[in-house]
């Protein structure tokens, strides 16, 4: 007779000749998903190819990381919604506080990765076609008469609204008055015929559609489209442009529910590595490695960077004041729609 001692003698034996106890198995894999803004597509799946592999070597996890990729605004409100993001990447931290305000992060979560949070920055600079035929050098080269303007809706996209704070800084910081950025925004504004809802959207609408003679856009996106465009387009770097700042974050209440806070916190923290750091440049964004920008100086042109502070408290009352429902944006653009 088989007694139950001996059924569980058996079935021991089984699990140790397996190595392992069963309940392990659930461990060995694990998913977490990184929510980030339109033009990181490439940048991320780099990262990741390089940190999968380290991960499961130093834990014994076999990790996946999927991506959501959209307009900043855009996926900051399908996290609130229930996304369910274990890291944000997003473009800058108006979208990610928006989030904190819902409770999904921590507070204070700036100060909790190196460098307040921030492994890279970023600006935007312009796309042209060869030649430049439109002689585009600098923002006031985008109101001329019979040049158009390609950049993403504010209301929607890190790129458009990070857009708007360069344009009316580009007036300011140089020592033209408030009315001046007004005017030049407001005429801006009026050169540009589609507002796509981000920046990859943009450049669609730029290099397929072939629509414009400009597109105002990240840096490692402009590097991106014209090491693809077979000389077809140029980077110019105006004289000044914002430094933009995209932080990235655990999303505290799902990495805890999920159980996934020490391999989210493991990737983000490899992003400072100098691995990471390196891949980083690599894709046109400067990292915040001071000597690994050095060595990586000659694809990051030596513009002047001005601070969001030169035209606001920070980002979040520049938000408010130039693109939140009433703002300057929507008073500027009903201008627009209406002459």
């Amino acid at each position: 007779m088989i007694t139950r001692i001996g059924i569980f003698i058996a079935i021991f034996g089984l699990l140790a000749g397996l190595g392992r106890p069963l309940k392990s198995s659930a461990q060995e894999e694990l998913t977490i998903l990184n929510v980030s803004y339109d033009p990181t597509r490439e940048l991320w799946r780099d990262i990741n190819a390089h940190f999968i592999p380290l991960y499961e070597k130093q834990t014994g996890t076999k990790l996946d990381i999927d991506q959501s990729h959209g307009g900043s605004s855009s996926q900051a409100r399908a996290v609130i919604d229930g996304l369910d993001a274990d890291v944000v990447t997003i473009a800058s931290i108006i979208d990610t506080d928006a989030i904190r305000e819902k409770g999904l992060i921590k507070d204070g979560w700036v100060e909790e990765l190196p460098n307040r949070s921030l492994p890279y920055t970023s600006t935007l600079v312009f796309i042209v076609r060869k030649g430049n035929p439109k002689g585009i050098k600098d923002w006031p080269d985008l109101v001329k008469p019979g040049v158009e303007v390609i950049t993403p809706n504010p209301k929607t996209s890190g790129n458009g609204y990070l857009t708007f704070f360069s344009a009316w800084g580009s007036v300011v910081v140089r020592g033209g008055s408030e009315q001046d950025a007004v005017d030049y925004v407001t005429q801006l504004y009026r050169h540009v015929p589609v507002l796509d809802s981000g920046a990859r959207g943009a450049t669609t609408t730029f290099v397929q559609k072939k629509i414009g003679d400009v597109n105002v856009a990240w840096e490692n996106e402009a590097n991106l489209q014209v090491q693809q465009s077979n000389g077809a387009l140029e980077i110019v770097y105006p004289p000044i442009s914002l430094l933009a700042e995209p932080h990235v974050t655990l999303v505290d209440a799902n990495v805890d529910r999920k159980g996934t806070r020490a391999a989210a916190q493991a990737y983000l923290e490899f992003l400072y590595s100098d691995e990471g750091q390196e891949i980083i440049a690599k894709h046109f964004y400067r990292p915040s490695n001071r000597e690994i920008l050095e060595k990586y100086r000659d694809r990051f042109p030596n513009i002047k960077l001005f601070n969001i502070t030169e035209i606001a408290e920070n980002f979040q009352a520049a938000h408010k004041r130039f693109i939140s429902d009433g703002g300057v944006f929507d008073t500027i653009y009903q201008t627009k729609k209406g002459s």
